[in-house]
């Protein structure tokens, strides 16, 4: 994934599969009033963002430590010829 290249699941239609789902789509479906009545994932997290941002904040901040905590233990468990071919091919892309 990239800015170019989004997450795919971000254009997935939500469907109403428990009363939190029906509620959140009708209220962001009625805030944002899609052409075709379907309401999205990037919709619902666009929503949450203007009306809602530190819930959203405190997801991308756990998921950011997470994701920084992984990377150190990988860091550290892999042999130096690894960690080499792994910079190696992150330079080639």
């Amino acid at each position: 994934m990239t800015e170019k290249d989004p997450n795919p699941d971000l254009f997935n239609v939500v469907e109403k599969e428990n009363e939190l789902k029906r509620w959140l789509v009708n209220y962001v479906g009625e805030k944002i009033q899609p052409e075709n009545d379907e309401v999205t994932v990037e919709m619902i997290i666009d929503v949450l963002s203007a009306e809602f941002p530190e819930a959203l904040l405190a997801v991308a901040e756990e998921n950011f430590i997470r994701g920084y905590q992984q990377a150190m233990y990988d860091i550290e468990n892999l042999d130096v010829t690894e960690a080499q071919k792994v910079v190696k091919e992150k330079i080639k892309s």
